[in-house]
């Protein structure tokens, strides 16, 4: 099926406007990537792609972030300062 028939066949209620306004939204919350032409050269898949990867890596760093609160936790009293400053900051 073309990509017309298709775009057609599966009308939603928004706007090829509306899809460019979202994929530029998107575009400004990825981080520059080196070697990347500019971003209205950018096509749509492309932008997706960037952000799933992107979406990705920052679940891997939220993963890391919490083994290592795990352990850091696993290491100190819990009724010691610092105990009590990272439950601060994490409330």
């Amino acid at each position: 099926m073309s990509s017309r028939r298709w775009r057609e066949s599966s009308r939603t209620n928004i706007s090829e406007e509306q899809i460019t306004q979202l994929l530029s939204t998107l575009r400004q919350l990825l981080p520059e990537i080196p070697h990347s032409h500019s971003h209205k050269a950018s096509s749509a898949a492309k932008v997706l792609k960037q952000t799933c990867n992107y979406i990705k890596t920052l679940h891997r760093e939220v993963d890391d972030l919490s083994d290592r609160l795990s352990q850091l936790l696993a290491t100190i009293d819990a009724e010691s300062a610092e105990a009590a400053i990272i439950r601060s900051l994490l409330i």
